[in-house]
C-alpha cells in the first residue's frame, strides 16, 4: 500500500505492464483510470472482483499496473490517472499533490521476518540492510519506527515490491531481512519453520493501502466513485463474513486466468487471514486520525498527530454518501 518521504532514499523502478480489462458502456464520457502500485496476484483478487461489480454498475474501468506505489501516485498526480492505490499522506503534506485519500481498502497486518542464520532480534539489525515494499510504504514506515524505538539503523533499505517476492527472495536466501504479509508469515511457517524468526512488533493501527483521487476528478465524477466505493466496501463486508467467497467469485469473472494451482490454493488461506484487516466501513476520519498518530511516530509526516486536519488529506464526501445509503457495521 506509498507515499514521498524525505529520509527515504529513491530507488524506483520505471518500467510498467499496463492491462486492459473488457468493460460495459460507461456512466461518464471517459473511462476511470485506477493506477495499482503491484502487479496482479491474490493480493489485489478482492479489489478486482469489486472493479468488476462496479462495471457492472456502468462504471467504465481502465486498470494499469505499474511497478511501485510511489509511480501510481505520480500518474494521479500528472494527470496519466484518476485513482491511485496506496498512502500518499507525505505526498500531500510535502507537495501539496491536487489529491486526496476517500477510502481506507486496508489496515497494517505486517510482520517483520529475519534469517535466524544471520539475525535473531532487532539489534542484529543495526548497520544491516532491510527489504520493504516500496518508498514511503506502510512497511517502510513501520520499520523505521521500529528502528527508532530499537535505538538502531539500517545501513540501507531495499526496495521489493510484493509480499509474495520479497518472501520468496527469503526462502532463497537473498534477502535476510524483510517484513511479510499473513501469506508469507503462513508459508514460512511451513516451508522452513526453524530458518526464520518473526520479530515483536508493538500494536501498530494504521493504514496499508487507500484509494486516492485528484481532486478534479473526485468533483466531476462522484457517481462513478460512489458506486466504486459501494462495491468495495459491499464485496469488504462479504469477504469478512466468509473468505471462501473469493474464490467462487474468482470463477465467475475469470480474474486472474493464469494464475497457478499453488497460487489458487492460497486464496482462502490468504483472505481468512486478511478479513480482519479489511476496514467494514471504509476507514474515514477515525483512520485517518490512526493514520496521523502512526505516521508522525514514524517520522513519515511531520508535525504534530493532534494538529493535523482531516480534510487537508481526505474527502469525507463519497464515503459518508455510501454510509448513508448501505448502513455502517
Amino acid at each position: 500500500m506509498g507515499f514521498v518521504a524525505d529520509r527515504f532514499r529513491r530507488r524506483a523502478v520505471v518500467s510498467a505492464l499496463a492491462l486492459s480489462m473488457a468493460v460495459p458502456a460507461a456512466a461518464s464520457a471517459e473511462p476511470m483510470r485506477i493506477a495499482f502500485g503491484d502487479i496482479a496476484t491474490i493480493e489485489t483478487l478482492g479489489l478486482l472482483i469489486a472493479m468488476e461489480r462496479a462495471k457492472e454498475q456502468g462504471v467504465e474501468i481502465e486498470p494499469t499496473f505499474l511497478k511501485s506505489e510511489d509511480i501510481a501516485a505520480q500518474a494521479v498526480v500528472s494527470g496519466q490517472a484518476d485513482i491511485g492505490i496506496g498512502g500518499p499522506y507525505a505526498l500531500l503534506q510535502k507537495v501539496k499533490a491536487p489529491i486526496r485519500i476517500f477510502l481506507q481498502l486496508s489496515e497494517l497486518q505486517m510482520y517483520p521476518v529475519v534469517n535466524t542464520e544471520f539475525y535473531k532480534t532487532w539489534a542484529d539489525l543495526d548497520g544491516q540492510e532491510i527489504a520493504v515494499h516500496s518508498r514511503g510504504s506502510g512497511t517502510e514506515a513501520i520499520m523505521q519506527m521500529m528502528a527508532d524505538k530499537q535505538g538502531i539503523e539500517y545501513s540501507s533499505i531495499a526496495y521489493v515490491p510484493g509480499a509474495e517476492v520479497r518472501t520468496g527472495a527469503l526462502l532463497q536466501g537473498n534477502i535476510k531481512a524483510t517484513i511479510v504479509d499473513s501469506s508469507g508469515k503462513r508459508i514460512l511457517e511451513s516451508e522452513a519453520p526453524d530458518r526464520f524468526a518473526f520479530l515483536p512488533l508493538d500494536g501498530v493501527e494504521a493504514t496499508d493501502e487507500a484509494m486516492f483521487a485528484n481532486t478534479e476528478y473526485l468533483a466531476e465524477n462522484p457517481e462513478d466513485v460512489s458506486a466504486l466505493v459501494e462495491a468495495i466496501v459491499t464485496t469488504w463486508r462479504e469477504i469478512a463474513a466468509d473468505p471462501t467467497v473469493v474464490a467462487r467469485l474468482r470463477d465467475q469473472y475469470n480474474l486472474l486466468p493464469d494464475a497457478t494451482p499453488e497460487m489458487l490454493a492460497d486464496i482462502e488461506p490468504y483472505y481468512s487471514g486478511m478479513k480482519d484487516a479489511l476496514p467494514m466501513n471504509g476507514g474515514g476520519e477515525a483512520a485517518a486520525k490512526g493514520d496521523f498518530a502512526f505516521y508522525t511516530a514514524s517520522g513519515a509526516l511531520e508535525g504534530n498527530a493532534e494538529d493535523l486536519k482531516v480534510e487537508d488529506f481526505w474527502d469525507l464526501s463519497v464515503l459518508d454518501g455510501v454510509l448513508d445509503k448501505i448502513g455502517t457495521q
